[in-house]
């Protein structure tokens, strides 16, 4: 029953992740629109802000629900203990509460720390999860598995790709946050527009390879390519 409820909610985390990633793809569409009123692209801007929370929150929860998966089911591989969920768990929390914290940090003194600690997260998971799933891919029987676990090493590949499309993300996007709000307060001219429209247009491969790397992860979740079960 555990894994079963564990399974419920790893596919809620991503139609959640993907499905909320979709919108925010959408209502950025109308923010460039010069033609709208002001209010018009103000609503779609705090549309926009609000629906991103939910794959940030997925992002996160992804990890653990995983992790407790794989510990659950962990075919032979004795470093799949239960402590080792209950760590991920807390590490997830607290990284979470990171990402709430960086999401409301608006006029927040300590908002430029929350977000050097959140980022260093993500680029240490990017390189653990990237390493060890190219060591389960190209090993013989890997941690003693025996089911040919290469699907799901290529999960977590993917996962660690998604991640990595995020940061991607924030760094075309560097120039978006002060350009919108220039242009919220009236004060709108051809260079904030232009960084606006530049910005996200930049953003845009980085999404699409986030899209991919969710269904091929949840392809492969449900799939299981190659493995002896």
């Amino acid at each position: 029953m555990i894994r079963e409820i564990l399974i419920f909610i790893h596919i809620v985390l991503f139609v959640y992740w993907l499905g909320a990633d979709m919108g925010v793809y959408y209502a950025s569409r109308f923010i460039v629109k010069q033609e709208l009123s002001l209010d018009a692209r103000a609503t779609a801007a705090k549309i926009m802000e609000f629906v991103d929370m939910s794959p940030r929150v997925c992002l996160v929860l992804i990890l653990p629900t995983g992790v407790s998966l794989m510990v659950v089911d962990n075919k032979g591989a004795t470093f799949l203990s239960p402590l080792l969920a209950i760590v991920t768990w807390i590490g997830a929390l607290i990284w979470l509460y990171l990402v709430v914290r960086n999401y409301r940090s608006h006029g927040d003194a300590r908002a430029a720390l929350i977000r050097r600690i959140d980022l260093s997260i993500r680029y240490v998971l990017v390189v653990v999860l990237a390493a060890v799933s190219l060591y389960v891919l190209f090993a013989n029987n890997p941690f003693g598995v025996t089911t040919n676990p290469r699907w799901l090493a290529l999960k977590v590949l993917f996962y660690s790709f998604a991640i990595f499309g995020g940061i991607q993300i924030r760094r075309t996007l560097v120039a978006f946050g002060p350009a919108m709000g220039k242009i919220l307060a009236g004060n709108s001219d051809a260079e904030a527009e232009g960084a606006v429209v530049l910005s996200l247009k930049r953003s845009l491969p980085w999404v699409h390879t986030i899209w991919f790397c969710v269904l091929a992860a949840a392809f492969l979740g449900v799939t299981k390519i190659g493995a002896h079960v």
